[in-house]
């Protein structure tokens, strides 16, 4: 089994680049800077080392967050890798991984925001507006849990039910 998930949170380098299929869908470029903090051998002092990363959103979220994102916003992105490769026009080998977008939180202060967003339209529990990928229907209504969480009792807990 493997675990396709990443979590990243940085600056746009550029502002995003909003393009169309033939068909009509939607596709949103953006690249995040990331740091990445590392011990200079010789100094011995903490320095911090960018690291680039391009990411896509498709979709009806992508039109919007073109004109809501701009080069600098802070964001946290959640989504998962691709990897990419193709032949370039002189033959030569390229590839890349990047972000497949399923969640975007926006960081940067309200007033740094662009593209007009009310306070009613998204949730509050960051400093921005939040999108998420459609998350599936449940087929059964949840069960009701109380606000309190029980433990477990004593007998009901197994060593032998522990998978490693």
């Amino acid at each position: 089994m493997s675990i396709n998930r990443v979590v990243i949170s940085g600056n746009l380098t550029r502002d995003p680049e909003l393009r169309q299929t033939p068909s009509g869908y939607t596709i949103l470029n953006i690249g995040v800077a990331v740091n990445d903090r590392r011990r200079n051998q010789q100094t011995n002092e903490w320095e911090d080392y960018a690291n680039f990363v391009d990411c896509v959103v498709f979709g009806a979220r992508a039109e919007y967050l073109s004109r809501a994102l701009h080069k600098g916003s802070k964001v946290v992105i959640e989504g998962k890798l691709r990897y990419s490769s193709w032949e370039n026009k002189e033959g030569q080998r390229r590839s890349k991984i990047e972000i497949m977008v399923d969640d975007i939180d926006f960081m940067s202060p309200r007033q740094q925001q662009s593209g007009g967003y009310s306070q009613n339209s998204f949730d509050n529990q960051s400093s921005g507006p939040s999108f998420s990928a459609p998350q599936p229907v449940p087929s059964a209504p949840a069960p009701q849990r109380s606000a309190v969480a029980t433990p477990p009792k004593q007998e009901d807990v197994y060593d032998e039910d522990i998978p490693f």
